[in-house]
């Protein structure tokens, strides 16, 4: 029998890879000949397989005791246990495939599996974003313990998730209800509670699924199977780290890195008069609008500020929350504030009412800058104030038009070097512009849940950045 094999996989620790080595739990396919006839495979570990096998037929209710064992051996090498019982094997068997995490029957290992697409890639963000997203909605392991837990995603939300007492069963789960809701799994993201074994990527391979996400560890045989299909498996993903065990490619760590000398600043001041409530508190998938704001920005800066003259509305969020120093004065003195408190010279500012801020957008944005005071995207000379890049030198000409009374952002402008970036630059990561969406008014908000985010421009008439322009 092997032993546990010690292997050089990676660690991602957030924002670089290292060398880890590291054992896997093994997993070991024990095929039952009793009687000359192969009854089942045993799918466990690698150890002290005479009482697995022992055991199974007892609670099977095979054997009453050891008196009814004639004969048995255990080879470790090939698998295969060769037991002679007294008496015969009832025919007509109906095995149960079990729900649990040891003695599960397996008729049809795979010895092999279709390659699956290569070009799929993702984000390391991603999959930390789709595991913090299944962690919110387990619902039933909070109230009752035991229960396992997945979820398919693509990249940029979760698809679909499913709960079960079986770490098996969520995955077919997930699958019947994609087969009703007719979504294909080829290409996409499955993360998991439970450890990732054989079976799991098997599932996985016959239904083109890329990536595999584990809170836990994949087995070695899983490791194995992995390889063959091309599918990346990746195992404790917490708190901001990874360990990768294969499928290296498929993870695009340039896309997850943080974009250096940039503070990420979230305006949470502005009183929602269109709406009629507080727009960044807004419910939508299971998070309020700021939540998703501040993760697509903790992705992309190492440092995130949310400027709010209510801070303890905000207190779950772990970042810095900073008041006007232009007290009540609108956007511009948020942006302000923003700039005066950040650590480094540039700020990359976002409004609390944008949920859908691509991540991607924002790092073409950032990592365009060629030197000037104010780097803002512009769609046909309309520019867009709150999704824009500002350094600080912009902050005398600021407090100048401030001083003058003056609220709207674009009133300092003509006294810095400002670059205005066409909307044709972030066609290749957000075609429809979704990163400059702003919601209003409360028919913005329901477009927007009733269509879960495939929001047309229609749906946005004489909305975009209202409040920026507004004296």
């Amino acid at each position: 029998m092997k032993s546990e094999q010690s292997n050089n996989f990676l660690r991602f620790d957030g924002t670089r890879l290292s060398p880890l080595k590291k054992g896997v739990v093994q997993e070991f396919p024990l095929r039952l000949v009793v009687n000359g006839r192969e009854l089942a495979t045993l799918v466990a570990s690698p150890h002290k397989l005479n009482f697995l096998t022992v055991g199974f037929f007892r609670l099977q209710g095979f054997i009453d005791s050891l008196d009814q064992i004639e004969s048995l051996g255990v080879c470790s090498e090939f698998g295969l246990a060769q037991v002679r019982l007294k008496g015969e094997i009832p025919t007509g068997l109906k095995p149960t495939l079990t729900s649990g995490c040891g003695t599960g029957i397996s008729y049809n290992l795979p010895e092999s599996l279709p390659l699956i697409d290569q070009d799929v890639r993702f984000s390391p963000q991603a999959v930390f974003d789709l595991m913090d997203a299944l962690n919110r909605r387990t619902d039933q392991y909070r109230d009752h313990g035991g229960i396992h837990s997945a979820a398919l995603g693509d990249g940029r939300e979760l698809l679909l998730f499913a709960e079960d007492i079986g770490r098996h069963n969520t995955l077919d789960r997930i699958v019947g209800e994609a087969m009703f809701k007719q979504v294909d799994l080829a290409g996409k993201m499955l993360v998991t509670s439970g450890r990732i074994s054989t079976e799991m990527v098997a599932k996985a391979a016959r239904m083109g699924i890329a990536l595999i996400a584990s809170r836990t560890s994949p087995t070695d045989r899983a490791i194995e199977l992995a390889l063959q299909a091309g599918i990346s498996l990746v195992g404790y993903v917490r708190a901001g780290g990874m360990n990768l065990y294969c499928g290296q490619h498929r993870l695009d760590f340039e896309a997850g890195r943080r974009i250096p000398a940039v503070t990420g600043v979230i305006l949470a001041g502005g009183e929602s008069r269109r709406m009629g409530s507080d727009k960044s508190l807004l419910p939508l998938k299971g998070a309020r609008f700021i939540d998703h704001v501040y993760r697509s920005m903790e992705g992309l800066f190492d440092e995130v500020i949310i400027v709010t003259n209510s801070p303890q509305l905000y207190e779950d969020i772990p970042c810095r929350k900073v008041p006007d120093i232009y007290y009540a004065q609108g956007s511009l003195a948020g942006i302000h504030s923003g700039l005066r408190h950040a650590k480094t010279d540039r700020i990359f500012v976002a409004g609390c009412d944008m949920p859908l801020l691509n991540p991607e957008a924002v790092r073409l944005l950032c990592e365009s800058f060629e030197g000037e005071d104010v780097r803002i995207p512009s769609n046909g000379g309309q520019v867009e104030p709150l999704h824009a890049l500002y350094g600080r030198k912009c902050l005398a000409a600021m407090e100048q038009v401030l001083d003058e009374g003056r609220r709207r952002i674009v009133a300092f402008f003509d006294r810095v070097r400002v670059q205005e970036v066409g909307l044709d630059l972030f066609a290749g990561v957000d075609p429809e512009g979704l990163s400059f969406r702003n919601i209003n008014t409360p028919q913005e908000y329901y477009a927007l849940r009733g269509k879960k985010d495939q929001i047309v421009a229609a749906d946005f008439v004489e909305t975009r950045r209202l409040m920026a322009y507004t004296e």
